[in-house]
């Protein structure tokens, strides 16, 4: 059998609404297969609608839709009797997935950067071991939104036992028994929690109330507009209060060497949100689908999701200030990060201008950046 091991990432990349038919990601790492899960558009985001259906999702850059029932899969060779580290990332604009393989279980060791303490699953949402033989397996990404599940090979890729007949799997999918839960996460290495094991027993609380009116989606009454002067480059310049700082009402000023805890009560209208903060990995001492906070041993991230109305989720995430700088808090959907769903965290507003010399080459930013046309800032 092969047995995998499995890595989770999210990788980031915010600025505006993109041209978005889909995103690639090239990542070299030796011994070690990437995964890389994506949605699809047939359609180039900016010419499209407000809130695009992804076409397709790809496993490894290849997958089918329903205008091409027979493009080619991604296949993942491996041998029998080896163990395997898998690293899957979603790389996707929008929906999460439903990840599996059929008829293995998956034994998860990292999350966001973090090592964690070996999880047996044999489903994970990201934001099989039996003794087998030789065979081919249907590897399972169900997307939250588009073309949801299997039908003609859509949705999924290959796992190929060196020896396998090359063709298509025949196998189908068990019922789960086995899925990731956030909860049962924990570090490999004991990671302090900043505060007291209590709820707001922090040195600065911040609640985080989501509401959408249609148009907009808002953090505290405040949509977020990218503003004229990038946040670090305002403090350089001398700006040292959060009312100071634009886009105005988006601006949360944080002391140093300090915990914070911030809570965010789950928003209906596209939910689940996953919400990334920059500058940290947090620990996550309350997760979505849970009631109870865990204070010892929660595993820390940098990306985790709000949950949902529905069963009253109240996602709460704790950190210490311990890296100056300005940090951009938000939804990782880019539809709703396009219609102003962030918030800048400015840690340590003092510190920033000698934690961030400023190099030479910074002078050179500035033309490039307004040399651009309207549409691309």
């Amino acid at each position: 059998m092969a047995r995998p091991t499995w890595d989770m990432s999210f990788p980031d990349s915010s600025f505006s609404r993109r041209n978005v038919i889909g995103l690639l990601a090239i990542i070299h790492m030796a011994e070690q297969t990437v995964i890389t899960l994506a949605d699809w558009y047939h359609t180039a985001a900016r010419l499209g609608p407000r809130f695009p259906t992804p076409d397709s999702a790809l496993i490894n850059g290849r997958g089918r839709s329903a205008s091409t029932p027979t493009a080619k899969l991604a296949v993942i060779n491996v041998h029998h009797g080896k163990r395997y580290r898998f690293r899957l990332v979603s790389i996707s604009c929008d929906p999460n997935f439903i990840f599996s393989i059929d008829r293995h279980n998956m034994t998860i060791i990292e999350v966001d950067a973090v090592n964690s303490q070996p999880l047996l699953v044999d489903s994970l949402q990201i934001f099989g071991a039996q003794i087998l033989f030789r065979d081919n397996y249907w590897i399972r990404a169900n997307p939250n939104s588009g073309t949801a599940g299997f039908a003609d090979g859509i949705n999924s890729a290959i796992l190929r036992y060196i020896g396998a007949p090359y063709k298509e799997p025949t196998t189908t999918q068990s019922p789960f028994v086995n899925p990731l839960v956030e909860t049962n996460l924990h570090p490999l290495k004991p990671m302090p929690v900043p505060g007291r094991p209590v709820a707001g027993g922090v040195d600065k609380a911040i609640n985080l109330a989501f509401t959408f009116n249609g148009t907009n989606l808002f953090i505290n009454n405040a949509t977020f507009a990218s503003p004229t002067v990038p946040v670090l480059l305002q403090i350089l310049s001398g700006a040292q209060l959060a009312q100071d700082l634009m886009p105005a009402g988006s601006i949360y000023s944080l002391p140093r060497y300090s915990s914070i805890e911030i809570t965010m009560l789950a928003l209906l209208p596209g939910s689940p949100h996953p919400f990334h903060l920059h500058g940290h990995v947090f620990a996550v001492v309350r997760s979505a689908g849970s009631t109870s906070y865990n204070y010892d041993d929660p595993i820390f991230r940098d990306v985790v999701s709000t949950g949902t109305p529905a069963v009253g989720d109240n996602v709460t995430i704790r950190f210490e200030t311990n890296n100056p700088g300005p940090w951009f808090l938000h939804c990782h959907i880019d539809w709703h990060l396009e219609i102003g769903f962030a918030v800048v965290m400015a840690e340590d507003i003092p510190d920033v201008k000698p934690a961030n010399p400023v190099p030479y080459a910074w002078s050179e930013l500035c033309p490039i950046y307004d040399s651009l046309g309207d549409g691309d800032h």
